[in-house]
């Protein structure tokens, strides 16, 4: 059975809302990923990034319209497994961006060369889609407003301002971040920059895996 959103009082859903533009705009894979991917390639890339981040919480919001989340939270297996892969995902972009800080001569600005912008999207959507801690945010979210019963286009409604809170932050930082000033001087300081992102990719993917999502 669907579940669907009930919006049973104004308050109560600027309340959520609130709650659902603090949590996006706290620091985590999401807002790493956005920061790595725009100063080393550019604004184009971060907007990118952030497309995908919000496509991505639209798979945790049709997981929880057709009840699949609550079916992976009693199924410790297979949520262990999603866990472990998006881990696994996060640690493989630390690797990956700390070794190319080691490859980076010190002191030296250089501008990396722009991916295209469907690698920048499909980094942001599997950060996203592959972050268990966001799909139980999603479905806690949904539950505070979510009733069987109520209309279709209300819940659909409030997954799409999920994904346009998520779209609207993350583009802003992009834009911020690539500013001359700003992203000449983290090329400047490139080599530290990227060791740090590597090692902050790493350790979240480290806590993500050891973590206790039950």
């Amino acid at each position: 059975m669907p579940a669907f959103v009930e919006f049973g009082g104004m308050g109560q859903v600027i309340a959520v809302a609130v709650f659902t533009v603090l949590a996006v705009i706290s620091p985590g894979p999401d807002f790493v990923m956005v920061l790595r991917n725009s100063y080393r390639h550019g604004r184009g890339a971060g907007l990118s990034t952030a497309a995908g981040i919000a496509l991505g919480v639209q798979v945790h919001v049709a997981y929880t319209l057709l009840g699949v989340t609550l079916f992976l939270v009693r199924a410790p297996q297979l949520l262990t497994g999603v866990k472990l892969l998006g881990a696994a995902y996060l640690v493989y972009l630390g690797i990956g961006t700390a070794r190319a800080g080691i490859r980076v001569p010190e002191a030296e600005a250089r501008e990396p060369a722009a991916p295209r912008p469907a690698a920048s999207f499909r980094t942001g959507f599997l950060c996203n889609a592959l972050n268990p801690k966001t799909m139980l945010f999603v479905m806690s979210t949904f539950t505070q407003v979510v009733a069987p019963g109520s209309p279709l286009p209300l819940a659909v409604s409030f997954g799409l301002f999920m994904s346009a809170a998520h779209l609207a932050w993350f583009s802003l930082v992009a834009v911020f971040l690539t500013r001359p000033v700003f992203r000449t001087a983290l090329l400047r300081r490139q080599q530290v920059l990227e060791r740090v992102i590597g090692c902050v990719l790493i350790g979240l993917g480290v806590a993500l895996a050891v973590s206790n999502l039950s």
